[in-house]
């Protein structure tokens, strides 16, 4: 029977899905961190308390970027080339969504705007980030080779979204509530279309590695599309509620050191 769980095993059981899955994995890690240290380097004065906290983010994301690639060099594996269309990051940012790099390699100051549509574009990319982990924690958290690496990249993630929801409260109750209602709708209906597309592309690309036959590359397209039908209907509300997190100042302290996978 065609599962998550299966579908993931049967990645992780072939080098060289598994290396194709680790290397889209790590570039968007090394991409989010390159992002996020830059917008920590230029956070206007009036938002320079939030550095410490991005730059936090940053180093989180550069950490997990590093334990993708440990996990592929444990198994004698070097990083394959990231296909475009399965790059999510940069397609997003063609659609215009968050800040774009070009913006971010200047050295001119962000503005309070500027720091809205980040924390916005990262709550919805997080709420992603965490649900595929949670998926990933749910069916390999107890995983010889995987497990600690999935449970620390899940509890990393959880933390960003609840350092997104918190920021964004905060900015709300500071008058920029219309503002950033505005650009979470945007994001999300924006997000969820990339990673349909995202979606589709890694499929047919592990089709193409595993061998897979045309009903099962079949069955997968349509729920990759019953899956976006839904979030387009109504499942992207969820990313674009704010509430206050359980856990406060999630991004407060020190990374924490990614662990060692000789």
């Amino acid at each position: 029977m065609l599962s998550a769980k299966s579908l993931f095993q049967e990645i992780l059981d072939h080098d060289e899905s598994f290396r194709l899955f680790c290397s889209i994995a790590a570039s968007g890690e090394a991409q989010g961190g390159w992002e996020n240290g830059r917008i920590a380097a230029l956070l206007p004065e009036k938002c320079r308390a939030l550095a410490p906290k991005v730059a936090r983010h940053g180093a989180d994301e550069d950490k997990h970027g590093r334990i993708f690639h440990a996990l592929m060099k444990k198994r004698g594996l070097r990083p394959a080339d990231v296909p475009d269309d399965t790059d999510y990051t940069m397609l997003l940012e063609r659609r215009g969504i968050g800040l774009g790099h070009a913006k971010l390699r200047r050295e001119d100051r962000l503005t309070e705007r500027d720091v809205v549509v980040y924390l916005a574009h990262s709550r919805v990319t997080e709420q992603r980030a965490s649900e595929q982990m949670e998926l990933l924690r749910k069916h390999f958290g107890g995983h010889a080779d995987l497990g600690r690496a999935v449970r620390m990249i899940s509890a990393d993630e959880d933390n960003h979204l609840a350092y997104c929801h918190e920021e964004l409260l905060r900015l709300a109750r500071a008058g920029h509530g219309p503002t950033i209602h505005r650009v979470l709708r945007e994001c999300a209906l924006a997000e969820i279309r990339v990673y349909r597309d995202v979606s589709l592309a890694v499929m047919a690309h592990m089709g193409r590695i595993l061998g897979w036959p045309r009903p099962k590359a079949a069955a997968l397209t349509a729920a990759i599309h019953a899956v976006y039908a839904y979030e387009r209907l109504a499942g992207w509300r969820r990313m674009v509620s704010l509430a206050t997190p359980r856990r406060r100042d999630a991004l407060g302290g020190p990374a924490v050191t990614a662990p060692e996978f000789a």
